[in-house]
């Protein structure tokens, strides 16, 4: 699996990153959902430029036929609730034809720092053949986003996989290059180093659910 890591270079992405790390900056609900659909403008444009592309011819008002480029992949975008909702909507903001799915993945558990991952609710359309972009701002484990692609391998063997992360941790991304196909891609903002015993990721940011919406009970 290809690691695409935009913490390799200088962009804007690290700007958006700061604030969302930071305690001060991302008390601010509004501006936290908006730097995550902002970040997720940024990925589906790097991930526009690696996909497939036909040439059409195009007839102007001045009556001139043009050749143009026009994306040449059916895009499913897919994203694991809740906090994966304004990660979504920025990419939707570009790819605006794209198919939707949505999972709902969640930690249930058996003690403080003992679960289970659980899938309780998946709508996606036929996924045979088209390029499933996977959008998950967190990834500490891995394990949710493995579950939601089986989960969704349950509407059809897509053609290209595409999974995209604001933050990773290093376990993470060496569990996802273990146990998804090999050619598929994820694109990251910041790889962290590790996870805490509450598989949170450190230095991370927070839950990004309740940042974005609200402590839960």
């Amino acid at each position: 699996m290809k690691v695409y890591n935009f913490d390799d270079y200088n962009s804007l992405v690290n700007q958006y990153l700061s604030e969302m790390r930071n305690i001060s900056v991302q008390a601010d609900r509004l501006r936290f959902r908006r730097n995550l659909e902002r970040l997720g403008e940024i990925f589906a444009y790097e991930i526009s430029r690696t996909m497939r592309y036909r040439t059409e011819k195009i007839k102007t008002p001045l009556n001139v036929e043009a050749d143009c480029k026009v994306l040449d992949e059916d895009i499913v975008l897919a994203t694991i609730f809740r906090a994966g909702v304004p990660f979504h909507q920025g990419f939707l903001q570009y790819f605006d034809n794209a198919e939707n799915a949505f999972v709902s993945a969640y930690r249930k558990y058996k003690e403080k720092e003992n679960f289970d991952i659980c899938i309780e609710y998946l709508a996606s359309p036929r996924l045979d053949g088209k390029t499933l972009i996977l959008c998950d701002p967190m990834l500490a484990t891995g394990a949710s986003m493995e579950l939601s692609y089986r989960a969704l391998l349950t509407k059809g063997t897509p053609e290209k996989i595409q999974i995209a992360s604001v933050i990773a941790s290093k376990k993470a991304v060496d569990y996802l290059q273990k146990v998804m196909p090999e050619n598929a891609e994820l694109w990251v903002g910041v790889i962290d180093p590790e996870i805490n015993a509450h598989s949170y990721i450190v230095p991370g940011l927070g839950d990004a659910g309740d940042l974005a919406y609200g402590t839960k009970e």
